[in-house]
């Protein structure tokens, strides 16, 4: 009898369950489900208006994913629940949530279904960055080592500016809340009934270490005095390990999902952390980068280093026995997305159908028929803030060189080389503190489907670009992980190496940069660096000025 591992991958917009033979690695089925609430942006579902820079989702979206996907997917490969021997879950982070102790999410409850902190905070979430700015000023004044292993900066995304940003803003949520969980913990309470953090989120977003724990009680009152005890009262349940077993499906859980009562359940990770072994990168010197709405920069080193604004690196975070390591940019896909809706005038779409091709096919073809440099233009990719190497939420979007001759598509492609250069820096950053990056690995819609961005990002950057040979790769990646938590006993494997190599997948093709690109490109990177620091090092602080201003009004 054939056995199965199945993988569901929750992301910004959507839940994603695809069934994989464990044995050759082929995705065999798979189920998407649009959550119904989307991201919650502008006001609540129950009318409340939401300030700029909230970002929230409703955690009933998820519980209706893992009711409509896993039923829909075995039913369409015609294979029964007895057949898959584990489950594993990833999760954009950080992502979180505050609930009752018996696991109820406070918007749930009707005391707090108006109050925005009741809500689960979406990675992108960025108006906590007041919080996030305290917590790293403290750090620094009282010269706190762990600040040393997130790049010297506490991002707004992170889960401890969240919580802290509850506390200041409806401290009865803070006072109600039994535990701050990650979302992907809280897919496999659902599923296991366990209280567990797992190791890839506490330690890149909750400022974790495997040996020295969270940051002490003293640090914590410093910042705020109610956040003295927050470890203990607000952060329940063990750290464990990725690529362990979290435990065993429920009649709960079963129930949930249709599968089998007793199906072993792999311990939650981050949706880019553990994308990793899809695309067999399970060794150091490569990066993976999972480029989608925003890009995640991932590689792992056998040395602990610290390095400059990544987000951090966690011992076991990505593949056991190395230091995982996490950079990524705020905006990329969301980038382009903008510019078509706002930016592309209807001629454009009529000439693209027309021509029997997307927007964005069209937008490819007008921008790859120009030149480097032709345009006149340079951006910063910062529409949704700086992750790294600034990690700075509050900064903001550039686009300079316009003038009366610039073409829609000259935008577009400035935009495109924009994140290409942020790439970049991550890289040299990387290089510059001695996490060397040979070789890329991109996976994500846009790796596999727009090869114009690709040969772009090869040209600036100057390495060869391989692609992930599945389009679904974190789902992919998270069936491993559930082989892996099934061992060997129960049809899985007890090796991450060998489960990579039977299930993990490359694409056959590769971007090889072109010479001359690159070296007309290395020009505009200068500009683009110069930019970077004056307007993102403190030189010129106008992107805050105005974003204050637009928030005060």
């Amino acid at each position: 009898m054939e056995k199965y591992t199945i993988g569901i991958d929750f992301g910004t917009l959507s839940g994603r369950c695809l069934l994989v033979n464990v044995a050759s690695g082929k995705e065999v089925a798979a189920s998407v489900y649009e959550y119904p609430h989307g991201v919650i942006e502008g006001s609540l579902p129950y009318g409340r208006k939401l300030p700029i820079d909230w970002y929230l989702q409703h955690p009933k979206d998820y519980l209706e994913v893992l009711e409509n996907t896993v039923k829909k997917t075995l039913d369409e490969a015609g294979v029964k629940p007895e057949q898959v021997i584990g489950i594993g879950v990833d999760f954009t982070a950080c992502t979180m949530l505050p609930i009752t102790e018996d696991g109820t999410p406070l918007c749930m409850l009707e005391k707090y279904r108006s109050d925005p902190n009741a809500y689960v905070k979406l990675w992108k979430h960025h108006s906590a960055q007041p919080q996030a700015d305290r917590l790293t000023r403290v750090a620094q004044e009282r010269k706190e080592n762990f600040i040393k292993r997130y790049g010297g900066k506490i991002s707004s995304e992170w889960m401890l500016p969240k919580i802290l940003q509850t506390l200041e803003e409806s401290p009865d949520v803070y006072r109600d809340t039994y535990t701050f969980l990650e979302a992907g913990d809280w897919i496999v309470l659902q599923l296991t009934g366990k209280l567990m953090r797992n190791s890839c989120a506490a330690g890149a977003k909750c400022l974790w270490h495997k040996k020295s724990g969270f940051p002490s009680k003293e640090y914590f009152k410093a910042v705020h005095p109610g956040l003295e005890n927050v470890v203990e009262d607000k952060l329940k349940g063990p750290v464990v390990s990725i690529g362990t077993r979290a435990g065993l499906l429920t009649e709960a859980g079963a129930a949930l999902t249709g599968l089998s009562a007793g199906t072993p359940v792999a311990v939650a990770h981050l949706d880019a952390h553990g994308a990793t072994i899809g695309a067999k990168v399970v060794s150091e010197g490569k990066m993976l980068v999972m480029i989608g709405t925003s890009s995640c920069h991932e590689l792992m080193c056998r040395e602990e280093k610290e390095v400059e604004g990544i987000c951090g690196y966690v011992e076991d975070g990505i593949v056991p026995g190395y230091f995982g390591y996490e950079a990524g940019q705020s905006c990329v896909g969301d980038h382009f997305s903008w510019f078509v809706r706002n930016c592309v005038p209807s001629s454009y779409e009529e000439a693209a159908k027309e021509s029997g091709c997307s927007i964005y096919e069209y937008l490819n073809r007008k921008a790859d028929a120009k030149k480097v440099g032709e345009s006149g233009l340079i951006a910063l990719d910062w529409w949704n803030g700086n992750r790294s190497v600034l990690a700075d939420g509050e900064l903001s979007g550039l686009l300079l060189g316009c003038t009366l001759q610039t073409k829609p598509e000259d935008i577009y492609r400035a935009l495109i080389e924009a994140t290409a250069f942020g790439t970049r820096k991550i890289m040299e950053t990387f290089a510059e503190y001695g996490v060397p990056v040979d070789e890329i690995i991109m996976a994500g819609g846009i790796a596999r489907k727009n090869p114009f961005i690709m040969q772009i990002y090869a040209d600036v950057t100057g390495r060869t670009i391989q692609i992930a040979g599945s389009g679904q790769n974190a789902a992919l990646s998270s069936a491993i992980w559930a082989a892996l938590a099934a061992g060997s006993e129960n049809g899985g494997y007890d090796d991450v190496d060998q489960a990579a190599e039977k299930m993990g997948k490359l694409m056959d093709a590769a971007y090889v940069p072109d010479r001359e690109k690159k070296r007309q490109y290395d020009i505009l990177y200068k500009e683009y660096i110069a930019l970077h620091d004056y307007f993102g090092r403190g030189t010129n602080d106008v992107m805050k000025r105005l974003k204050r201003m637009a928030s005060e009004i």
